[in-house]
């Protein structure tokens, strides 16, 4: 239950609604994490433009990858909603749940190749300790693993994208 009003598909009017129109054209569905944004329609434009960008434009970094570090923040964060959605997202690529499960309790024992692991390791240290990549340090790990700049700065906003999220879901009640 959400602790902010929302406004539904069914009270939608004017922008809103063609708003909620296009994402059910375009998605197929309209999910709660729109939904909980309909008081600042612009919002979800801007949101849904930035997921859009961020998630699924070429990048370095595998559509797996990106939904991977999604599960991983989350899961560092407790967001249940996005651990599902993304996990369900990832394992159409890893076709295998129980690795996906794996993942969310402990990204150790899901039979990652070592720029995953890294790749996993950067998403939880940022999410939990933002203020201690002031140095190149933690960037070099990365880079040595064989990622380009352009592969971190997607990462990066990848993590940033998802802590952003969940934390909209978390204090705003967003439900499965």
């Amino acid at each position: 239950m959400a602790n902010i009003k929302v406004i539904a598909y069914g009270e939608a009017e004017g922008r809103l609604k063609e708003i909620y129109e296009d994402l059910i054209e375009k998605r197929g569905r309209l999910a709660e994490v729109h939904t909980i944004q309909s008081l600042n329609p612009d919002s979800i434009i801007a949101h849904m433009e930035l997921y859009m960008t961020i998630m699924f434009s070429q990048s370095p970094l595998s559509r797996a990858q990106r939904e991977m570090m999604a599960v991983i923040v989350s899961a560092t964060n407790g967001c249940d909603y996005c651990q599902q959605h993304h996990g369900t997202a990832l394992n159409n690529y890893w076709k295998n749940n129980e690795r996906v499960e794996r993942l969310k309790s402990n990204y150790k024992n899901a039979d990652l190749n070592p720029v995953d692991n890294l790749l996993c390791q950067f998403a939880i240290e940022l999410t939990l300790h933002p203020d201690e990549f002031g140095n190149k340090g933690r960037i070099d790990i990365l880079q040595h693993a064989g990622l380009n700049d352009r592969g971190i700065l997607d990462a990066t906003l990848v993590i940033a994208y998802f802590n952003f999220v969940n934390r909209i879901v978390s204090a705003l009640g967003v439900d499965l």
